[in-house]
């Protein structure tokens, strides 16, 4: 049987309509996995009935992160939060990795799962670190790399990737900084961002600061299709 792999999706301003782009689905789909969008819960135990019935959590992008959960107050740059998306998305993320259940999170979502091990972030990298920045906000097409990563040697994601330095689509003001519990530090750009978090003691659980749905769904891109199909393959391995 398929995984079934649990999509968290972003919300409109106006609280009316969930959406997920169409290429973090195809991405899911294409490495052999069945993307289920999944509503914003807040009762504990009908999440932890959805963490028993998925097979994997994937964290898509979306709008900035509620600082109450890093204890800072809002910066003048934060931008709009959904607070029901992140208190969902802590709380699923937590459960999930308590049951060593297989999690991608891709742009915020890499920051959720540093956040829900007790990272924390950068609310604004561009007032917040010092020196000049590679553009983490591109101006290029939503599939073409920008930028290039350097990865840990022998980490998850060097593994999946098989090479040293990747290059990624990129479209964020926000990164993590101190890595959470359990967590570490991966992949960094050039200019020093965070653009990899990975856990040490889960079978897989990895944050990708960039978009590799886009450039799986729209070049076919070797590296993302990897990281998709390792993420659906996790859950395979412990179920063979």
């Amino acid at each position: 049987m398929k995984p079934l792999i649990g999509v968290s999706p972003a919300l409109e301003m106006d609280n009316k309509s969930y959406y997920v782009t169409k290429n973090n689905l195809l991405a899911i789909e294409k490495a052999g996995g069945i993307p289920v969008v999944l509503p914003y819960l807040s009762d504990s135990k009908t999440i932890a009935e959805v963490v028993e019935k998925i097979d994997g959590l994937y964290l898509t992008g979306g709008d900035d992160i509620d600082p109450i959960y890093f204890n800072e107050e809002p910066h003048p740059k934060l931008g709009t939060f959904q607070p029901e998306r992140d208190a969902f998305e802590i709380e699923i993320i937590q459960k999930m990795l308590e049951k060593d259940k297989p999690i991608l999170g891709v742009c915020k979502g890499a920051r959720m799962l540093n956040l829900a091990t007790g990272g924390d972030m950068y609310q604004d990298i561009h007032s917040q670190i010092e020196g000049e920045l590679v553009q983490h906000s591109q101006k290029a097409a939503n599939y073409v790399p920008v930028h290039d990563v350097e990865l840990t040697e022998g980490s998850l994601i060097h593994r999946l990737a098989g090479r040293k330095v990747i290059r990624v689509n990129s479209f964020h003001h926000q990164a993590n900084r101190k890595p959470g519990k359990d967590l570490i530090i991966s992949g960094l750009a050039k200019d020093g961002v965070v653009e990899v978090v990975e856990s040490e003691v889960h079978q897989f659980a990895l944050g990708l600061q960039w978009h590799p749905e886009h450039m799986s769904a729209r070049s076919d891109d070797e590296v993302s299709n990897k990281i998709y199909s390792g993420f659906v393959a996790a859950y395979r391995s412990d179920h063979s």
